[in-house]
């Protein structure tokens, strides 16, 4: 099969199989990526802590961003290492590096959240 750019959709199709397409990619990870699986039970957790803290609608929302800033990571990092792995499962050092850094990118993001949770916790705890 070969991509037509002549004939790409536009308008509402082009929306529509854009969201199953993300479909189709978000069920994949739920059945084959373990990072993913505890990221979404992260997620999960984080909903219930939010809902049920008595913290304003900003914190609310930077809490919410911030875990959904590390699943943004792992499906980056998801997808390059299906690039590589495409490409070719022998070892190559250029290999190992984009997937090291795929994974860094994980971590940062992880720091982040880390980070953003621990702040908005400190200052209504009233440490500082």
């Amino acid at each position: 099969m070969q991509f037509d750019s002549a004939n790409k959709p536009s308008g509402i199709n082009r929306v529509v199989l854009a969201f199953k397409n993300s479909q189709r990619a978000f069920n994949w990870l739920a059945k084959n990526e373990a990072a993913f699986k505890q990221e979404l039970f992260l997620l999960a957790l984080s909903l219930i802590i939010i809902s049920i803290w008595q913290i304003g609608i900003y914190e609310k929302a930077m809490l919410l961003i911030s875990v959904l800033f590390v699943i943004f990571a792992e499906v980056v990092n998801t997808a390059i290492e299906a690039t590589i792995d495409r490409v070719g499962l022998e070892i190559h050092p250029l290999s190992g590096l984009a997937k090291d850094l795929g994974s860094a990118a994980v971590l940062i993001a992880l720091l982040i959240s880390s980070f953003v949770w621990i702040s908005v916790f400190i200052s209504y705890i009233g440490y500082f």
